[in-house]
């Protein structure tokens, strides 16, 4: 084999220019690992999708969503408190904030992934590291809503609900194992005494998301009775026809039938929150992030092995921050196994968040054009960049989008290729601006104006400081004791507030504080806005501080007070009317911009 030849072939970048403006050679070593990796899932011919696309083709341009410049209530639905959940946000809760967001102007809920996890690893909680991308935590579900589950309540399970509901840390090992047993009690329920009407109605479902669903629910089961990677698995279950699968069905009773039965209630939960968003008119509704990767030892990979690919893992080549590289722990699709397949996994894992939202974010966007891959056993800098059918994805994604009336947001932070921020948009993909970010050379802030409209603008992430956070250096000192690189000084940070109450003032303010910060980007020309409830309440921790484990609580904060107190938290009404003010006073005489759906040349 020619390995130069074939890496070209499969897209594999060979050597690249760093952060540092050096010219790095990936290893030989690392090369034909990812050849050897990548070289089952190889398509030789031009596939259905791609074969015969030029650049000079029309494109449908991605759903713009309805006329209008919105806001959202952004959230980390695991963290809210409420009067009724078991310590871990749910589907009612999340209803419950749709009918807030409606109650003060909001266009809708923006939520962390909701992505199915390893629900027997619950010390792991990131939602960016899910088992399956087209399945649904069973963490949210509201047993309280669940019909069979009436009357399956013990006193042992009550008296363990109040302690899982008032620690300080969502408590996942508590909470999966009571809720895992309530939704086996509840499944026993149905079998034997589950309305006609409901059999049908889950039935229906099963049939809707055959056969998908009943892989998940075999991989489910195989992996409870091996408990090792399913690369290690018999032969005959790593990749199991559907004979076999119903071979599976029969020897062990109903087990399939619960996992299959667990996605009916998250699915009928969160549908009805999406529903019920659409009834209060609301433009946007849901808004979901779409995690960028997936384990490797989970459903995905198992489901798919030729579309992604378990030995590479997603990371980052060497920069200012991490000199060593990171590592992410994901596994990412093959561009030339998505070819070989015409996209259809890729197209799935889109429809899998489009059914519920009315806007998604894709985590990493710049994974539609290039990935940075490590082979198994690997330092993060011995990776190298695969290139992916980027006008491919991009099409795809613009399809999916219009068929589900959904917008996608790219989160294009940091350093990207020359032009790609312009070839995304030009399919009708929004990119995603965070104010901590968008200062000028000199160090400025950009005023209001400079925001283009599509856009989603936020002041900071999860992977961020809070506003109070950044304005105290709460989130310095953290990193500090963690022993963690800030990437900036105390005196940067200061040079830095400096440089936001200035801009603040030339805009009117009296004041460096989040209401000041809302209306600011309330008056921006960008058609969406999110504002996160830490900020409003005034919250100085991160959910997340990216290369920590075990060191800080990721994932796990709740928020300080019940989601029924938020409701009348006068921090909140000053946001949203400044918002709604400032909205009208910045875009008396802008233009309102339009649903679209139009071709545009290519």
């Amino acid at each position: 084999m020619n390995l130069r030849a074939e890496a070209a072939r499969l897209g594999v970048q060979t050597e690249y220019v760093d952060v540092f403006g050096g010219r790095r050679k990936v290893p030989r070593q690392a090369i034909e690992a990812i050849v050897e990796a990548m070289g089952a899932a190889t398509a030789t011919a031009p596939t259905k999708e791609s074969a015969g696309r030029t650049r000079g083709e029309p494109a449908r341009l991605a759903y713009q969503g309805p006329a209008g410049r919105w806001w959202l209530l952004a959230v980390q639905l695991y963290g809210i408190r409420s009067h009724h959940n078991w310590g871990h946000g749910d589907f009612t809760d999340l209803l419950a904030l749709i009918e807030l967001a409606a109650e003060v102007g909001a266009a809708g809920i923006g939520i962390n992934p909701l992505h199915a996890p390893f629900d027997d690893l619950p010390e792991q909680p990131s939602p960016y590291s899910p088992s399956s991308r087209l399945f649904l935590n069973p963490l949210y579900i509201d047993l309280a809503a669940v019909p069979e589950f009436e009357g399956c309540r013990t006193a042992e399970m009550t008296s363990a609900i109040e302690p899982l509901r008032q620690s300080e840390l969502v408590d996942y090992v508590g909470v999966t194992a009571l809720k895992r047993s309530a939704l086996r009690a509840a499944h026993q329920a149905f079998l034997h005494h589950g309305t006609s009407a409901r059999r049908d109605d889950f039935a229906a479902f099963c049939r809707s998301r055959a056969p998908t669903l009943s892989r998940f629910a075999a991989f489910e089961v195989l992996r409870r009775r091996f408990t090792t990677p399913w690369w290690t698995w018999p032969s005959e279950w790593r990749t199991p026809d559907a004979a076999a699968i119903e071979r599976l069905r029969t020897e062990t009773g109903d087990a399939l039938g619960f996992y299959e039965y667990v996605q009916w209630l998250a699915d009928q939960q969160l549908m009805r929150c999406r529903d019920r968003a659409r009834e209060l008119g609301l433009p946007v509704g849901l808004y979901v992030d779409v995690a960028v990767g997936v384990r490797a030892d989970g459903f995905d990979a198992w489901n798919a092995p030729d579309a992604i690919v378990r030995s590479l893992s997603l990371g980052a080549p060497p920069d200012l921050l991490n000199t060593l590289g990171q590592n992410w722990g994901l596994a990412a699709f093959s561009g030339v196994g998505l070819q070989a397949q015409a996209f259809v996994p890729f197209r799935e894992m889109l429809r899998a968040s489009m059914r519920y939202a009315g806007a998604i974010r894709l985590d990493h966007v710049l994974g539609l054009k290039r990935l940075y891959l490590i082979p198994a056993g690997m330092r993060p800098d011995q990776g190298a960049y695969v290139r992916m059918p980027f006008a491919d994805l991009l099409r795809v994604t613009a399809e999916e989008s219009v068929t589900s009336r959904c917008i996608v947001i790219g989160e294009d932070l940091g350093t990207v290729p020359r032009g790609f921020r312009a070839e995304v948009a030009r399919f009708g993909l929004w990119s995603y601006k965070v104010m901590m970010f968008e200062r000028d050379p000199r160090g400025a802030f950009w005023p209001p104006e400079h925001f283009a409209e599509r856009a989603l603008i936020t002041f900071s992430t999860h992977d961020l400081p809070s506003f109070m956070g950044w304005l105290t250096q709460h989130d310095l000192r953290v990193r500090a004791a963690l022993g963690i690189p800030a990437g900036e000084t105390g005196e940067d940070r200061v040079r830095a507030i400096a440089a936001l109450e200035a801009a603040l003032r030339r805009q009117g303010a009296s004041t460096c504080d989040f209401p000041a910060i809302a209306g600011y980007l309330a008056a921006s020309p960008t058609r969406l806005l999110a504002i996160a409830l830490e900020d409003v309440l005034e919250l100085s921790e991160q959910a997340n501080i990216p290369g920590t484990l075990d060191e800080h609580p990721n994932w796990r904060r709740k928020l300080p007070i019940d989601l029924e107190r938020i409701r009348s938290d006068p921090r909140l009404a000053r946001i949203a009317r400044l918002v709604a003010e400032r909205g009208r006073a910045a875009h008396a005489t802008a233009p309102i911009v339009a649903e679209q759906s139009e071709t545009i040349a290519r």
